[in-house]
């Protein structure tokens, strides 16, 4: 069938458990035998797989009925090309979502849950049925637009990284990460396990979880309830949050700047004292980073771009 329009709709997917496992062992006879030996179900990953493949086929075929479709594993979506008028559907978990998001300039992004039952999917409000109405709507512009506000680390070198949901600047390893930290007029020299730098999106996640320990830590220690207001804060706030992870104080390092809001007037400031296993990355892809060894500088801030969500 003809499409509609000549709108151009990147969808974007993702390998299955199962896919995984095959490319690991070859065969989903072997990928079989070795989760069953575990003691697993591996008819868990075989239902995930059906119904995903399943879900990719149908929402294709709606896709093409109104307009022209190119398909994208995500693992291409770093070093792929989207064109200023693309929409981009986005088929898989939250992670997807948050993991595309970055690398676009502003197209809006349909989230799609290809298994409901599976996955709650904040950041998947449709299900592959909803693709034949809400699709004509956003090309048209008459659906809303939901923005996140989004991190940037720029370093003094010139490269530069985007994050969804947090930046991580630390050590590749379990070492201590040692490092200059400047917010505002105060600055420390600080050891510890790394800093979490967080968005409104992703402040349910790794932020929440940090000072969620550091809570009940000071709770327990103070024989006390200790409460505080909630870690999250609004998905569009022109701000972001920063924590450290277990400074440790010494006779060269303090643990008094551990915790603070980061904005376009306020960027938070890192200096590098690790002669090698310096890294930063976002949204916990670990593969997609940039090195922060001795002399390297970074500079933190919200983001100029926003991501844009179809709701």
């Amino acid at each position: 069938m003809s499409p509609q329009s000549e709108n151009k709709i990147i969808l974007i997917v993702r390998k299955t458990r199962l896919d995984e496992l095959i490319f690991r062992y070859n065969t989903e006879a072997q990928a079989k035998f070795y989760i069953e030996h575990l003691g697993a179900d591996f008819s868990d990953y075989k239902r995930e797989d059906e119904q995903y493949k399943a879900a990719v086929t149908e929402t294709r075929q709606h896709l093409e009925e109104l307009g022209r479709v190119q398909t994208v594993d995500r693992t291409f979506v770093p070093n792929f090309i989207f064109g200023a008028r693309d929409t981009v559907v986005v088929l898989g978990q939250d992670g997807l979502v948050a993991n595309t998001l970055k690398y676009l300039s502003e197209q809006p992004v349909v989230g799609v849950n290809p298994d409901p039952a599976r996955w709650e999917g904040v950041l998947l409000p449709f299900v592959v049925r909803d693709i034949p109405k809400i699709l004509p709507q956003v090309f048209k512009e008459k659906r809303a637009i939901s923005e996140v506000t989004m991190a940037r680390v720029e370093l003094n070198n010139g490269l530069s990284l985007h994050a969804v949901n947090d930046l991580f600047i630390g050590a590749r390893s379990h070492i201590s990460a040692r490092y200059l930290i400047r917010s505002g007029a105060r600055e420390e020299e600080h050891s510890s396990s790394g800093i979490i730098v967080s968005t409104g999106l992703g402040a349910t996640g790794w932020y929440k979880s940090l000072m969620a320990g550091a809570l009940a830590i000071a709770s327990a220690v103070a024989g006390r309830e200790i409460k505080a207001a909630p870690a999250a804060f609004p998905r569009d706030a022109e701000y972001l949050q920063f924590t450290v992870r277990e400074p440790f104080p010494s006779t060269t390092s303090q643990a008094t700047l551990v915790v603070g809001r980061v904005t376009a007037k306020k960027p938070l400031s890192l200096v590098s004292h690790m002669a090698g296993a310096g890294v930063i990355f976002s949204d916990g892809i670990e593969s997609d980073y940039l090195e922060f060894n001795s002399g390297a500088r970074a500079t933190i801030t919200p983001a100029a771009k926003k991501g844009r969500l179809v709701v």
